[in-house]
Parts: C-alpha cells; structure tokens; sequence
C-alpha cells in the first residue's frame, strides 16, 4: 500500500484515484487550491500530477518544500490549444515539460509516463483491441521501478512498460500529444494508445 496524492480531479485524476484505491493504495485527491494540494503532498509518498499541463510547473514549483523528497510521476501534457480545444502545439517545444519539472524540483524524483493515450486507456488497457505500450521517463531507476508497480497495478503487464532512459526521453512521448487531434477527428473520442510493435 503506498500514500499517493492526486494532483487534479477531472476525468484523468479522477480515474487514477479510483482505480488505485480500488488497487488497495490511500489515495486523496487534491483540488485546484494551493491548501489543498499541499496537505495531500505533506502526507504522501507518491505524487500524481493530473493537472493541466499549461500550468502544471508553476503550480508544482509552489510546492517544491512539500515535493522533497517524493516520487512525482506525471502524465500531463503541456500544449497550446487549437481554436476547437484540441492541442495545435507543445508548449515547451524542443524540451518538455517533464524535464522543466526535474529542473525546478531537483530534489523530487520525476518520472513521466501514461501521457501517449486518451486517459481511458490508463487505467483500462486491456479493452483495446491490440496491446497498448506504456513509457517510463526518469533518471532514477528506483522511482521508476516504484511506478511500474503502480502500472501494474492499473492492469499493465510488464512486457507492455518500456522504459526510454532518462527524463530528457519524456519530449518524445509528449510530442506525441500531436497525434491526438488528428486522430480524434478521424475516428471520433473512442480510446486508443500508442503502441510499440515488434
């Protein structure tokens, strides 16, 4: 059982939580406020950040004191939205905004994953018809075995985790956000991941 705060409570936050309570770990959610954030860092082991990626360092640099020392994993996607909502551009093109995180939080272990796929996938990958592929960014190797048991726990096997390397690997993995408004306008919202076939 790990203590983990949810940074963020729409429909990503909100289903992390669910399946990782569901999962046996103490989960509480945090909303937008910074006292409500921070009380749910204080006391927690791991850290979710499930917040909008555009505004997601300068709310976590807020909480640099509380973060010490914590796993902070993140899945968010820091873009610039199109004039239909849909991500047009990355917002930190040629870095990303896991590397900003790493940066400003040097005493916080980053570790990027669960951003390559509509956020039912993240804690269902086995309704998808092929099998879904799940990256880990990070520079350390024990917050990202930690995390791998998290996935596990969402019903990620382990042969569908590939880990890229270091956190400077997380640019690949949010560009991929590019894909998204494409693919939605082609297919519809119907869940689907990026997958890594061999």
């Amino acid at each position: 059982m790990t203590r983990i705060a949810v940074l963020g409570n729409g429909r990503v936050g909100g289903s992390l939580a669910l399946a990782l309570t569901r999962a046996g770990h103490e989960v509480t959610v945090a909303d937008r406020s910074p006292d409500s954030a921070a009380d749910a860092v204080r006391t927690a082991q791991l850290v979710i950040n499930a917040t909008p990626g555009a505004g997601s360092l300068e709310r976590l640099i807020a909480l640099r004191e509380e973060l010490r020392d914590r796993i902070l994993v993140d899945v968010s996607n820091a873009t610039l939205d199109g004039p239909d909502g849909l991500p047009a551009d990355l917002l930190y093109p040629g870095s990303s905004l896991a590397e900003h995180l790493q940066e400003a939080l040097p005493d916080t272990r980053v570790v990027k994953t669960l951003n390559t796929m509509l956020y039912m996938v993240m804690t269902a990958p086995t309704t998808l018809a092929q099998t879904p592929t799940v990256f880990l960014s990070g520079n350390d190797a024990d917050a990202k075995q930690v995390v791998r048991g998290l996935l596990t726990d969402l019903s990620w096997q382990q042969e569908w985790i590939t880990d890229l390397g270091g956190i400077e690997t997380a640019r690949a993995t949010e560009a991929a956000i590019l894909f998204v408004p494409h693919v939605i306008r082609s297919s519809g919202f119907t869940p689907f991941a990026i997958s890594v076939t061999r």
